[in-house]
């Protein structure tokens, strides 16, 4: 796969099988739910040869490791490397961890990382935990850390689907026969007609766990009035600590149900939506795990060819060539946020009409493209 080189280092831990009869496997994600979803591809593939697949994740990612198929049990822990609101590294901290590992008694570990985490951190604690096979992407030597080190070169922009889908395969885990590598959730997913009405609405997620990939709150309310005085309904979804956004976003117009849903009341709200709006969050991410087309106001301060909605249809709105591109930033490093204060409302529902008319005519992964302005991201559809 382009942007993926060959392992570089691999030793199997004596009696410890990769692939078929693998035991227990502990897959790790430690990051957000957006993260944990885009894993999903990978542990399927896990979970095809493993006897049970023990996910551990950070306390933003349980919600959505409970809605992947393939996954038997799901562990939290905060790591003070990765986590946006780190806590110290201390010893009962740490011992927390390897009492969870313990308890799993996982026979070998996959850790799936992003380009710019490093593995080696929790590579040494699963090491004192007794797991005695780990495998991880990992650029720098990893030692007797790692049995099955596999380098990529991160050059390359790779989705992030694919690049933990590669790993899987270097630790010995091919998908099952059929898997066609697209996100996925756990079916079926509980009704929510008694919040949204039937499907065909168009669904509005205005928050974002960094305010540098926001679409202001003003610009979102102006979206949700004009969609509705075209004649589309409108639900707008956020969290419970955003409810007052989701209130300012709704107004008069649109159905708040911001901190009303459960994440799988989340998923099937989305599932019955004709279109997401959404910034580079994780219910993007969660549009793209059941299927429904995604517009993306999308801030370039990571790479929208990794992290954009996978494998459904998507527009990419926003400068990507702005100068925050690239900068993982959390807050806009540019004054008055450009890249996305620049999109206008006009433009996300000339957007969102076309998308909803190429869903209504059948096109799928592979159809017809969708102009947009110059200076953003056109559509993707199919692997990216």
């Amino acid at each position: 796969m382009s942007g993926v080189q060959a392992m570089v280092g691999r030793r199997t831990a004596p009696g410890v099988a990769a692939g078929p009869g693998a035991g227990t496997v502990l897959a790790v994600r430690l990051d957000n739910a957006g993260d944990v979803l885009l894993a999903g591809p990978a542990i399927r593939a896990i979970a095809a040869s493993a006897r049970e697949v023990v996910l551990l994740t950070g306390p933003n990612g349980g919600a959505a490791a409970q809605l992947l198929p393939g996954v038997h049990r799901v562990l939290e822990w905060r790591a003070p490397w990765i986590d946006p609101d780190p806590p110290p590294l201390t010893r009962p901290h740490v011992e927390r961890l390897t009492s969870l590992v313990e308890k799993a008694a996982p026979d070998q570990a996959v850790i799936f990382t992003s380009f710019h985490q490093s593995s080696l951190p929790l590579a040494l604690l699963l090491r004192l935990a007794g797991v005695p096979r780990i495998a991880a992407i990992s650029e720098d030597y990893p030692g007797s850390l790692l049995d099955v080190r596999h380098v990529v070169d991160e050059t390359v922009d790779v989705p992030e689907a694919e690049r933990m889908l590669a790993l899987a395969r270097a630790a010995g885990f091919a998908p099952p026969p059929g898997d066609d590598g697209a996100l996925a959730v756990r079916r079926p997913l509980p009704s929510v007609d008694q919040f949204t009405g039937p499907p065909g609405y168009v669904v509005v997620h205005p928050g974002t766990s960094a305010p540098a990939r926001a679409w202001p709150a003003e610009h979102h309310a102006r979206l949700v009035r004009d969609l509705v005085l075209a004649g589309v309904r409108v639900v707008v979804t956020g969290d419970p600590d955003e409810q007052p956004l989701t209130a300012q976003v709704a107004g008069a117009y649109g159905l708040d149900l911001g901190g009303v849903t459960t994440f799988p009341e989340l998923a099937a709200v989305l599932a019955g939506a004709s279109v997401v709006v959404a910034a580079n969050t994780g219910p993007a991410h969660l549009a793209a795990a059941v299927g429904t087309p995604v517009v993306s106001l999308f801030a370039p301060v990571v790479p929208a060819a990794r992290w954009a909605p996978y494998r459904v249809p998507v527009v990419l709105l926003g400068d990507q060539e702005a100068p925050c591109r690239g900068s993982r930033a959390r807050v806009c490093p540019v004054p008055g946020h450009p890249c996305l204060t620049s999109v206008t409302s006009e433009e996300v529902v000339r957007t969102v009409r076309a998308l909803v008319a190429a869903r209504e005519d059948g096109a799928g992964p592979g159809g017809a493209r969708l102009p947009v302005r110059p200076g953003v991201a056109g559509v993707k559809e199919g692997t990216p």
